[in-house]
């Protein structure tokens, strides 16, 4: 069977764009090229590759060449393609949901650490070179056991962290479209709403989609329901978040700290962040780590040569 012609978009690390190489004919560009010069630049590729820093509005997929039959993005979220545009040119596109879960779950648990345990403080004094020694007093934290774990979103990443944070002897709570089965490894105690489950949580995590109804869910609405003291994380999408609501609440209270490894317009970022000492962040590195780089890659491939062979991958989102 005829190799499929691949066309790389964005920048991969060299183990996966030897991964890619070998199991197709494949284009690579160093750097994001937008549709239209896609199209200049080769127009009989099959398949276009790449990730959440190339975004695929629905102009650009209209301007792709005839003979782009697939789209796949090395991530879990799509919502940088626009996904009815590619339906409606016949493009199938395929993402990488379950491999980077682990990673994601673990980066999570360090955010909680950082956020709880005032680590952006506790850098700075050591790298100012004025740290006098130990004090009874100095950078208090908070202990993650035996507080409450709110989730917005306790699907399969969400879940992984749940079983984490029990490992720490957290009590899980969480929101969902419904209530886990009975027989789900995570023992949680279900909330109807994000505004429910605020107001019992000391550390609220989001770990959802972003969608039209969770865009902008943490606004100063829902954080005056929190309680005093909350470390509030963010590992699933900046616009979850309002900025401006946030920062206020880290301020003047309720929020304590918080810990955000995604931002609304990354990487441009609100300034007013970086004078927040409470605040412990990290550059969207959530799936950063070899393992799960590698496990993306390989699902990308298994999924579009299954697909060539007429099959319909499990990670076929349309």
């Amino acid at each position: 069977m005829k190799r499929l012609s691949v066309f790389v978009a964005s920048r991969f690390l060299d183990e996966i764009q030897k991964d890619f190489g070998e199991a197709f004919s494949t284009t690579f560009l160093d750097t994001r090229v937008p549709a239209r010069k896609l199209a200049e630049a080769d127009s009989s590729f099959d398949a276009l590759l790449l990730s959440i820093d190339t975004p695929l509005p629905a102009r650009e997929i209209e301007a792709l060449p005839d003979a782009v039959r697939a789209i796949a993005t090395y991530s879990v979220g799509t919502d940088h393609i626009d996904l009815a545009a590619a339906k409606r040119r016949g493009i199938a596109v395929f993402n990488t949901p379950g491999v980077l879960s682990d990673s994601v779950a673990e980066n999570a648990i360090f955010l909680m650490l950082g956020a709880a345990r005032r680590a952006t403080e506790s850098i700075a004094l050591l790298r100012s070179g004025t740290w006098k020694g130990w004090s009874a007093t100095q950078l208090v934290g908070t202990e993650l056991s035996c507080k409450r774990l709110g989730i917005v979103g306790l699907g399969d990443i969400g879940g992984r962290i749940a079983l984490r944070a029990q490992a720490f002897g957290m009590e899980i709570l969480y929101t969902n479209r419904k209530p886990l089965p009975l027989d789900h490894p995570v023992r949680g105690r279900f909330f109807d709403s994000p505004a429910a489950l605020i107001a019992e949580s000391d550390v609220f995590l989001l770990a959802c989609p972003s969608t039209p109804e969770t865009h902008r869910l943490v606004d100063a609405e829902l954080l005056a329901r929190a309680r005093p003291g909350l470390i509030l994380v963010n590992i699933a999408r900046g616009d979850l978040v309002d900025d401006e609501a946030l920062i206020e609440a880290m301020r003047n209270g309720p929020v304590s700290a918080a810990g955000l490894d995604v931002f609304s317009g990354e990487p441009e970022i609100d300034p007013a962040y970086f004078a927040l000492p409470n605040l412990f962040m990290l550059p969207h590195i959530g799936s950063s780590t070899i393992e799960a780089r590698r496990r993306m890659g390989r699902a990308l491939i298994a999924a579009l040569e299954l697909w060539a062979e007429g099959g319909s991958p499990k990670n076929q989102v349309c």
